[in-house]
């Protein structure tokens, strides 16, 4: 391999090796200075890691992150920032589980659809406000998203949660349960032909298997299509998009919609294989998450998906912490934020040095082209 191609693996490889260490290596610090053996710290995680139940409930953790990354990743492919996953996901759930308890007894796959379907429905109509205020009136999608989510999680839901609550007299009111038709079976058995018997009831959400197609379609879409292209042309160079044909206000439109669309399954996993409902203590915070593993995993899916595990890891292990006392749970979500931002670092290193290699190749191609003609005339 030539000096050049050696050098590009290298910035490649070298970018996250490097977050990773300045994460593990300020994450120690932290850990030294609340009392904590970042050692003893770290052996507990990997040990409670090791564990079958443990890595299910990884899983579980990541699937959610994973769709919520991707769905973020879309927006920023056309350098948009849907900040509104938040609102759009948990809006999204709050109406699939109303329709997926008022519609019971129906056959279990068209139980299913119908609630993935109003899921997908409002999360994109709701990204879609987002986006046609932005070709509209042009007001920037990240003030219009943050809005939408506060008018969805204490406007919409709160009032709707009382109007459609299940009388049942529960402090935890929330919409009727879905009957049995509507529940996405465990992936259990699955799991069990590779390991052993999963114990302690941990179930493994099926939603994977939807996180799963969402990743290889989001790859295929972006990649191998035509509008795929017009996205990552429109992100990259909007100026020359719009030169080359490709409609800006339509791009916007439609990146809103998907990565709307996408932000509706993100809440899937509780819906469909835990509570079954939507209540008051609905899991939240899923949507920022998202955010920050899309810019860890650099909007590629492999990357996010290895960014939702990394996440899914931590958030296992802070109960492990907190049972041992190596350390204590919160030092989780600052392990969280050291990981991000030591990645962001890393990344727009490696894209600076990138840059000067490019303009200095072009500099030293400019110059060979300006002195072969002279060197041919002598």
């Amino acid at each position: 391999m030539t000096h050049p191609t050696i050098r590009r693996i290298v910035l490649t490889v070298g970018a996250p090796i490097s977050a990773v260490f300045f994460a593990v290596l300020l994450s120690s610090l932290f850990l030294l200075i609340s009392g904590s053996s970042p050692f003893q710290a770290y052996i507990d995680m990997i040990e409670n890691a090791s564990r079958l139940e443990t890595f299910v409930d990884i899983l579980n953790e990541a699937t959610p992150l994973y769709i919520s990354a991707i769905a973020a990743a879309i927006g920023f492919r056309m350098n948009l920032f849907n900040i509104g996953v938040e609102g759009q996901y948990l809006l999204a759930a709050f109406f699939a589980a109303a329709v997926g308890g008022y519609f019971a007894g129906l056959p279990p796959v068209l139980h299913v659809t119908l609630i993935l379907i109003v899921s997908v429905l409002v999360g994109a109509a709701y990204a879609g406000l987002a986006g046609a205020l932005k070709v509209t009136r042009g007001i920037n999608e990240v003030i219009s998203t943050i809005m939408l989510n506060f008018i969805a999680v204490g406007g919409i839901i709160a009032w709707l949660i009382r109007e459609w609550a299940d009388d049942t007299g529960a402090t935890n009111s929330g919409t009727t349960p879905i009957d049995e038709s509507g529940r996405m079976p465990s992936l259990n058995g699955l799991l069990e032909v590779f390991t052993r018997e999963i114990s302690k009831g941990r179930e493994l959400t099926g939603v994977l298997l939807i996180a799963i197609l969402v990743g290889i379609t989001y790859h295929l879409f972006i990649n191998r299509t035509r509008i795929g292209f017009d996205f990552r042309a429109s992100g990259y160079n909007p100026m020359a998009a719009r030169a080359g044909g490709i409609p800006p206000k339509r791009m916007v439109m439609y990146a809103m919609l998907l990565s709307g669309g996408v932000a509706g399954l993100v809440g899937m996993s509780e819906v469909l294989s835990q509570r079954y409902k939507y209540d008051q203590s609905f899991i939240q915070g899923l949507g920022f998450n998202g955010i920050a593993i899309a810019l860890l995993g650099r909007n590629n899916p492999v990357g996010i998906a290895i960014g939702a595990l990394l996440f899914g890891f931590l958030n296992a292990s802070s109960g492990i912490l907190q049972i041992t006392g190596s350390a204590t749970p919160e030092i989780v979500q600052i392990m969280k934020g050291i990981i991000v931002l030591s990645a962001v670092i890393a990344y727009e290193a490696v894209r600076r040095v990138k840059l000067r290699d490019e303009a200095r190749s072009a500099a030293e191609a400019t110059e060979r082209m300006s002195t072969e003609p002279e060197e041919a005339l002598a």
